[in-house]
C-alpha cells in the first residue's frame, strides 16, 4: 500500500523502493555564476540571507546531488541546488 503522504507529493513505488517525483524550478541569473548563499535567497529556498549559514552548516543543501557547506560556492547555469525536498536548476538569463 502506498504511503498517503508520498501520494500527495507525487511519490510512489518503483522496483520496490520509494522515490519522489520532485518538480525542479528554474532560476535565471544574469552573470556567469552566483554564490550559493545568494541563490538560496533568490530562489526562496530560505526566507532571509542569514538562514544560509545555518542550513549549510547542518549539511542540508546539495549541489548536483553532493552536500555543499560553503556559502560562497560558485553556482553556474546547469547546476541543481536542493534543500528540504525542493530543487532549483540555474539557467542563464
Amino acid at each position: 500500500m502506498q504511503d498517503p503522504a508520498a501520494q500527495s507529493r507525487g511519490g510512489g513505488r518503483c522496483g520496490g523502493s520509494w522515490y519522489n517525483a520532485w518538480v525542479i524550478t528554474e532560476v535565471s541569473i544574469r552573470d556567469e555564476s552566483i554564490r550559493l548563499g545568494q541563490l538560496l535567497k533568490l530562489a526562496s529556498l530560505i526566507e532571509v540571507g542569514g538562514d544560509a549559514k545555518t542550513v549549510l552548516a547542518e549539511g542540508l543543501v546539495q549541489v548536483n546531488d553532493e552536500v555543499e557547506t560553503r556559502r560562497g560556492a560558485q553556482i553556474r547555469p546547469g547546476d541543481v541546488v536542493s534543500l528540504g525536498g525542493e530543487s532549483v536548476r540555474v539557467v542563464a538569463e
